[in-house]
């Protein structure tokens, strides 16, 4: 199967790293023999800067061990990948590799660079900085969160070099749409990075008080200066990989600065006094607010990914001094118990109270942004106390004449909820729970907590009865939720740290998604991921709620700009991205 797709002098004062170009440096004229990736975009022009909002200051502008969500934002524009996922279409397409060959049996990937790349400093880039680059994702002592999803079958991918621009990549087993994984997978610039690898040092690379000489990437963008507890600043790529229709070399961009702000409001604000141009991960109250701005346009993209949700704790292992947690897991592993809890809470209410409408009730962690797939066929069963109620009956639950809810021994129905005391959102999503629960005769006790106090109490010491929580990912394919479905996987949250299923159907599901994974062909996998959907609705494990919608704003003077459901929402096509003049809106 083949893919196709149509003068540095650093100055050091005061923790200001600065490079002395010239402040509009144009991009290098494309060369003959260089192979470019040509987009469709509106053809723009030179010049600009570009302002948005960063909620806290990066960490590294290292891409092998970067994890927070404000390094990948920065470093995104600084590097590039083999093969790329369209935020917009969530289709792979050609990146730093022109094309790729997949073997019948699934197991090798031939990919052919572009003739003619360089980094962002100049020097050119060939078969083995690829090698270099997954040989530092796949050493353990690296430390690359990378490092797993490029292992298959507990075996690293192999990377073998046949010229300087084809490389072959070989899997220890089928892997469903593997071309997806090497998406954000940077591209390191060996002639910069092999030294510091080879002392050991490769960790304390290009820090944020590294000067622009020391960094080079094949991104966009590369550094220009960076001030600390300030803003860190980029500038055009002139050796840059793309270009529009009519030939002329990307980005239009001369400059994308990045603004560190204090929280979510002070980022609100900034941009609603035009400090900044772009605006993402909106709340609908700031979305509410900002709506009457005539100088900027507010988009709703609907879903995302992200998915809150309530579950119990079901975990065999619990404190040895919580006896209440084991005597109140009898009624959590009644699915039947599950199933009236999920049937009493208002998701619309939550949707229209909490978000202001802009959310969507889901049942699944499969959300509508997964357009092939979610299983439409799962129903979306509306809130009934009633029958809640009935279910409850049925599984051995009483009322008393005071109406509380009672089980077999007479003991009241009561439990907690932790929360994240700093998530306004999903405490007001327990506190309404907490509210329609009360209708059945549960007491439920609402305990917001230090959102680092949450996450040891549910990855680490299991000291709680029931929390709401959110996840997301990064794509839509099946395999990015791995670790949320495996029994064993790191984020199957209700019971983690299984040695092996702790139900009949958890077993299941792990059957159907290690089979999906070795499954090439779409249409098939679909309908195994459509059964693990089915299984999780009728056993509720975790009891879906709402999807908040993608919120993103930008002034009218930005052209170009497309947000996208997947993340980065707003800046995932910056090289296409151009300031019109004033008084001007962007209209094809």
């Amino acid at each position: 199967m083949e893919v196709r797709v149509p003068r540095f002098i650093i100055a050091v004062l005061a923790g200001v790293y600065l490079c002395a170009c010239a402040p509009a440096m144009l991009a290098q004229s494309p060369h003959p023999d260089e192979e470019l990736f040509t987009t469709n975009n509106r053809v723009g022009h030179y010049g600009g800067r570009l302002v948005v909002s960063l909620r806290s200051e990066p960490k590294t502008l290292n891409p092998v061990i970067s994890l927070d969500i404000s390094s990948r934002e920065v470093i995104a524009q600084m590097t590039g990948d083999l093969i790329h996922i369209n935020r917009l279409t969530q289709e792979t397409e050609p990146a730093l590799a022109k094309t790729w060959q997949v073997s019948a049996d699934g197991l090798k990937y031939t990919v052919q660079l572009r003739r003619g790349l360089r980094f962002s400093d100049g020097h050119p880039l060939d078969a083995d900085d690829v090698i270099f680059s997954f040989k530092v994702y796949f050493d353990e002592s690296a430390h690359s969160p990378q490092r797993d999803s490029l292992t298959i079958n507990d075996k690293p991918i192999a990377v073998k070099r046949v010229d300087a621009n084809t490389l072959v990549f070989e899997l220890a087993k089928p892997y469903a749409a593997a071309e997806r994984l090497f998406d954000s997978v940077a591209i390191l610039p060996r002639h910069l990075l092999e030294k510091a690898y080879q002392e050991g040092k490769l960790g304390q690379a290009w820090g944020l008080g590294s000067s622009p000489s020391e960094i080079a990437g094949v991104g966009p963008f590369r550094l220009k200066e960076y001030v600390a507890g300030q803003r860190l600043t980029l500038e055009r790529n002139p050796y840059y990989w793309q270009t529009d229709r009519q030939g002329n070399r990307l980005p239009y961009l001369d400059e994308v600065t990045f603004l560190f702000v204090t929280n979510a409001d002070a980022e609100v604000i900034r941009f609603q006094a035009g400090d900044t141009d772009v605006i993402n991960r909106l709340g609908a109250a700031d979305a509410a607010v900002l709506g009457a701005n005539q100088s900027i346009h507010l988009y709703d993209l609907g879903p995302g990914l992200e998915y809150n949700f309530l579950f119990f704790n079901l975990n065999t292992a619990v404190p040895a001094q919580s006896a209440e947690i084991t005597r109140k897991q009898k009624w959590f592993r009644e699915v039947k118990f599950r199933q009236a809890i999920s049937l009493a809470i208002d998701r619309d209410g939550i949707t229209r109270l909490v978000y202001r409408g802009r959310a969507t009730p889901v049942w699944t962690p499969v959300t509508p942004a997964s357009k092939f797939w979610i299983d439409a066929a799962i129903p979306h069963v509306p809130r009934s106390v009633d029958q809640a109620g009935k279910l409850l009956h049925s599984a051995g639950f009483s009322s008393k004449s005071d109406g509380t809810l009672v089980d077999a021994a007479g003991s009241p129905v009561e439990f907690s909820i932790i929360t994240s005391a700093s998530n306004s959102q999903r405490t007001q999503m327990a506190t309404m729970i907490q509210a329609d629960l009360k209708e059945l005769g549960i007491r439920v006790q609402v305990v917001p907590l230090e959102f680092r106090a949450v996450l040891d109490r549910i990855f680490q010491t299991h000291d709680y009865e029931a929390a709401v929580l959110a996840l997301g990912g990064g794509d839509v394919d099946p395999n990015s939720q791995m670790n949320v479905w495996l029994s064993s996987g790191s984020d199957h949250l209700w019971n983690i740290g299984q040695s092996h299923p702790a139900t009949a159907w958890e077993a299941e599901i792990d059957q159907l998604m290690e089979k999906q994974l070795s499954t090439l062909k779409p249409e098939a996998r679909k309908l195994l991921y459509s059964r693990v959907q089915e299984i999780f609705a009728e056993n509720l494990p975790l009891i879906c709620l709402v999807s908040p919608n993608i919120l993103v704003g930008a002034k009218n003077q930005v052209a170009n700009f497309e947000p996208a459901i997947l993340d980065p929402h707003t800046l995932w096509n910056a090289q296409e991205l151009f300031l019109l003049g004033k008084g001007s809106t962007d209209k094809p």
